[in-house]
């Protein structure tokens, strides 16, 4: 199998806080494996402004570092290397002043490419910037700009972050990225619903049992201490990251696959959500592990604040209110870590209503398993008779198609989540990308959770470095007669 890539039209990719981390470790990287993979042919440009003095060639040293590290420099030689690098030049730009404004006015004059800006900064800069652009003439009808999580902390300050990027830009303008719909995974369950026949008649509460989505990992909080401390898992992941995820489970069939089409189903189930239930969401904080030199700190101690109740890990039991999913729980967890690192999402389908087999031959059910992290696949486990003499055993297997094993080695070149997401920016497709009225809506069911716990006072249950969550999330699951999954790579 040989995959198409399609070049796109020639651009200009304005990267602000060009020289911050995400440019290091995902922009530049990702542009750089587009570059080697055809899909920049024509005329680019990349220009990354920041605060920091720096020239061009201090600019592309440090491109070329970052892609060395990040980039999957293997891929591609040196003298593609180099190449790439000459379409990168830097201007220094103060998001919140005048400086560096001229200057990028006066490289962008006159040129007829598409033109995008990558707000890769603060929520905070985002009013700034979009206005400064409006002043200085940067913009124009065919403009993009694209946006980073944290879209907010509560409805509130969404709705005013909407507000200032709508002062000044149009909602088809408005790219809300969130790295999770780029995943090929995630877009294959799409596939998989929409473009068999096999799956989608049994999508619904008459055939499944219920659903779980799962985002573990197993590093803490690490360097963003003091950011997740402000924020928790319930902000960081699960409004938006989990919820995509739920959205895009749950969601009715679009009548085409058009952004705004897929994008008003996923509104749909938001809005269908019933309001959470104290009873049915378990907050948890990691504790320190081990002594010594293989010692792990705690969470408190990762953040610096001893007092703090902030949520490394959150799981909670939610309901649909629609004729598709009545009945039907979605258990949903995140959190730090845990056993491993590792994202899916598993529908479990009901047994069989009666059982020709007897007794013995145990309880058996149907799970559809997509794999997000790691070894990306679709697994389907079915039930057949185990081989050999002595009467009808039952036994379930896994119908597994791991995309490195079932696609070879075009699954090695299957792009990451930004490349993918970036280059939907240039090409104008927005239905990887979050609606304004999507993300208030998803604030929307998410505040009065929070507002219930911070107005409770009560801590996170603690639960220990390499488990599974605190223990109030196993009996969340198991009070209905049901398990989690087993986090595992």
């Amino acid at each position: 199998m040989v995959s198409r890539v399609i070049p796109v039209q020639p651009f200009d990719l304005i990267i602000f806080g060009g020289t911050g981390d995400l440019a290091r470790r995902k922009i530049l990287p990702a542009l750089f494996r587009r570059y080697c993979a055809g899909q920049m042919e024509g005329e680019a440009r990349v220009i990354g402004a920041a605060r920091a003095e720096m020239s061009d060639a201090e600019y592309r040293s440090f491109a070329r570092e970052a892609i060395t590290e990040f980039g999957a420099y293997a891929a591609c030689d040196a003298e593609h290397l180099d190449a790439f690098l000459t379409l990168l030049s830097y201007i220094t730009l103060d998001a919140r002043g005048d400086a560096g404004w001229a200057t990028l006015a006066a490289a962008l004059e006159g040129s007829a490419r598409i033109r995008a800006f990558y707000f890769s900064v603060g929520p905070g800069l985002f009013g700034d910037l979009a206005a400064r652009i409006e002043a200085h003439g940067l913009a124009a009808p065919g403009t993009r700009v694209v946006v980073e999580k944290p879209f907010g902390r509560d409805l509130a300050s969404a709705r005013s972050l909407n507000a200032a990027l709508a002062r000044h830009f149009d909602e088809t303008q408005i790219y809300r990225i969130d790295h999770y719909l780029g995943k090929e995974t995630v877009q294959n369950l799409m596939a998989i619903r929409f473009g068999n026949t096999l799956f989608e008649p049994l999508w619904n509460s008459q055939y499944v049992d219920h659903i779980q989505i799962t985002v573990a990992e197993a590093g803490g909080v690490g360097s963003r201490g003091e950011y997740y401390d402000k924020s928790g898992a319930m902000r960081d992941m699960m409004q938006n990251h989990l919820m995509q995820l739920l959205c895009l489970t749950a969601m009715e069939p679009p009548a085409k696959y058009d952004p705004d089409a897929v994008r008003d189903e996923k509104l749909k189930v938001i809005r269908a959500l019933d309001p959470g239930q104290p009873g049915d969401i378990v907050r948890g904080q990691y504790e320190a592990a081990g002594k010594g030199a293989g010692s792990q700190p705690g969470y408190l101690e990762e953040v610096g604040n001893p007092e703090s109740t902030t949520e490394s890990f959150v799981a909670l039991k939610a309901r649909i209110g629609n004729w598709r999913w009545a009945g039907t729980p979605f258990y949903l967890r995140t959190g730090k870590r845990l056993r491993a690192r590792a994202s899916e999402i598993a529908i479990v389908f009901k047994d069989a209503p009666h059982s020709i087999f007897g007794a013995d031959a145990g309880q058996h059910r149907n799970i559809l398993t997509i794999r997000l992290q790691p070894n990306e696949g679709i697994e389907l486990g079915v039930t057949i008779k185990e081989p050999g003499p002595g009467g009808m055993r039952l036994v379930d297997v896994p119908l597994d198609m791991t995309f490195s094993e079932a696609l070879g080695p075009e699954a090695e070149d299957v792009p990451d989540a930004y490349e993918r997401l970036i280059m939907d920016v240039i090409r104008g497709d927005q239905t990887l990308f979050m609606r304004g009225d999507e993300v208030e809506a998803a604030w929307e069911w998410t505040d009065p959770i929070i507002e219930a716990w911070e107005s409770a006072g009560t801590a996170p249950c603690a639960y220990a470095t390499g488990s599974s969550g605190p223990d109030d999330a196993l009996a969340l699951i198991h009070r209905d007669g049901r398990r989690w999954r087993e986090i595992r790579t």
